[in-house]
């Protein structure tokens, strides 16, 4: 479990691991919502630090969560640097020659780059203390109402627990043939931005080969298992909600009304 990364599951019996799946997407929902209306620090912060308490609760170690958002950082680094350069507004806190940071491109660099964070940090908890079949089994129930219109509701559910599962697997691969083309001579830690891009095409390539071999192998084995899509089909392990489950709707209702009085 060193290699963990974001989309793989961490087996737990923590409280966190023992909620219905349907009730931690929902709360994911109404969190995202949560996230994207505060608008000042203060209410991130409360966010952030549910998220790390949640985190303290599910028993994942810190150097585990480190590594599933590392792949993010980037972004969340990137976002800030641009903030930084780009917003103007306040006090002018540094002036160089060719850029000036203000007061206000600081706060709106902490205050996405906290919010992407806080996004990336709730969605890997999720997929940390929920297994893949609950993760699908919870999407379909979500979904359930689209099959009034017709809508393979199960086969959309299943790609996009098949989509998570691959995201370890895919990540486990690219590191794979980074190290072999490394001990073959590439060099893919100096020059220009352009320069590494370009680097990492002998990278993709094998990967693209990789992943959809990996696809074809899977559909033949889920066709030799039997697998014909939703139709006809029964579930051995039935969801069930409990007072667990219950409590994630009051902490809910609490954070909203935290929120609502910090905004």
């Amino acid at each position: 479990m060193s290699q963990i990364v974001m989309g793989q599951y961490y087996p737990g019996d923590s409280l966190v691991h023992r909620m219905d799946s349907r009730a931690k997407w929902l709360f994911l929902m109404v969190f995202m919502i949560f996230v994207f209306w505060a608008n000042h620090l203060r209410s991130t912060a409360v966010l952030l630090f549910f998220t790390l308490v949640a985190a303290g609760m599910a028993r994942i170690p810190v150097s585990v969560f480190i590594r599933a958002i590392r792949p993010a950082l980037f972004i969340i680094l990137f976002t800030m640097i641009l903030h930084l350069l780009m917003t103007k507004g306040g006090e002018a806190l540094l002036r160089l020659p060719f850029i000036t940071i203000y007061q206000e491109g600081l706060r709106q660099a902490v205050f996405v780059s906290a919010r992407l964070f806080v996004l990336i940090s709730v969605a890997s908890l999720l997929t940390f203390t929920t297994s893949p079949i609950d993760l699908t089994d919870g999407i379909e129930w979500l979904l359930k109402p689209l099959q009034r219109f017709k809508i393979p509701v199960h086969e959309i559910a299943l790609m996009m627990s098949i989509a998570l599962r691959f995201i370890p697997l895919l990540w486990e691969e690219t590191e794979k043939i980074r190290k072999a083309q490394s001990a073959r001579g590439a060099d893919f830690d100096t020059g220009f931005f352009i320069k590494r891009l370009k680097s990492y095409i002998p990278v993709l390539i094998p990967l693209f080969l990789s992943a959809f071999r990996r696809a074809e192998e899977l559909a033949l084995a889920m066709e030799a298992r039997g697998y014909r899509g939703s139709e006809g089909r029964t579930k051995w392990r039935q969801l069930r909600f409990s007072s667990l489950d219950g409590w994630l709707l009051i902490v809910a209702v609490l954070l909203f009304f935290v929120l609502r009085f910090l905004e």
